[in-house]
């Protein structure tokens, strides 16, 4: 043979090449290539320019088409699992930066082309920031009690409680020599609690903080666009992004 097989030339069916793609970590072509993909449909729909009798009125068409193609796209995230991805690992491990990868800068965000983008982007990005996610949920509950001093002073009426019962356990080592005792100390401690916490209504500040703290996940994991989870120098970057044109140019 005069030249050798070139595997990149072959036709790749596209749910393979997809799939390929998501299972070597290269999602973020498969961002960048929807949104293009959405930009292409957009101008190639476009229809010459209308009488200007009829300006108005294509407008309007466009803008509650528009309009009603973001609503779609947001409401798909009400049935999206996005902590399907996510494994104890990630919370585990080190936290991303907060400036440089989490928030990063204004370009690194942009609304979804569609309810599928919208999805690989919460689910991936929760895995990569679940440690940045749960410090803000914290933060949520932490500013709730601030604002509702009564729910905080229940908590903390609540472990003084059980830390009474932990120093009565080791002070009398009641675990060996009062096991009954210390099982009915106990459940009197739960109902105690449950009754505290109620009464300073910790029910409400929890409903409000994980309100707060997924919606605000949900929301940036949909509009932060997909990077490379490593940031590669040198001769690896260089190496990397002839990888990335070379599967691009591919498609």
């Amino acid at each position: 043979m005069a030249f050798s097989a070139n595997p990149l030339s072959l036709s790749v069916p596209e749910a393979s090449f997809e799939s390929w793609l998501r299972d070597t970590g290269y999602l973020e072509i498969l961002d960048s290539h929807s949104t293009a993909a959405a930009s292409a449909a957009a101008t190639t729909d476009a229809s010459p320019p209308p009488p200007l009798h009829k300006t108005a009125a294509a407008a309007a068409t466009s803008t509650a088409a528009s309009l009603l193609s973001s609503i779609k796209t947001l409401t798909s995230l009400l049935s999206v699992n996005p902590f399907s991805r996510l494994v104890s690992a990630d919370l585990s491990g080190p936290t991303p930066p907060w400036t440089g990868s989490f928030l990063s800068r204004p370009s690194s965000y942009s609304f979804p082309a569609g309810p599928a983008q919208a999805r690989m982007r919460v689910q991936e990005n929760v895995k990569r920031y679940a440690r940045n996610y749960a410090f803000l949920s914290l933060l949520f509950f932490a500013c709730s009690l601030y604002r509702n001093p009564v729910s905080l002073l229940g908590c903390l009426l609540c472990l003084a409680l059980w830390e009474m019962v932990r120093f009565a356990c080791s002070r009398w080592d009641m675990e060996e020599r009062y096991p009954t005792l210390r099982q009915l100390l106990v459940r009197l401690v739960q109902l105690a609690t449950g009754v505290i916490l109620y009464s300073c209504s910790l029910q409400v500040t929890l409903i409000y903080t994980i309100g707060v703290s997924y919606t605000v996940m949900i929301m940036h994991a949909s509009l932060r666009k997909l990077a490379p989870i490593k940031q590669a120098t040198g001769s690896s970057w260089h190496r990397r992004s002839q990888q990335r044109k070379t599967l691009t140019s591919a498609r």
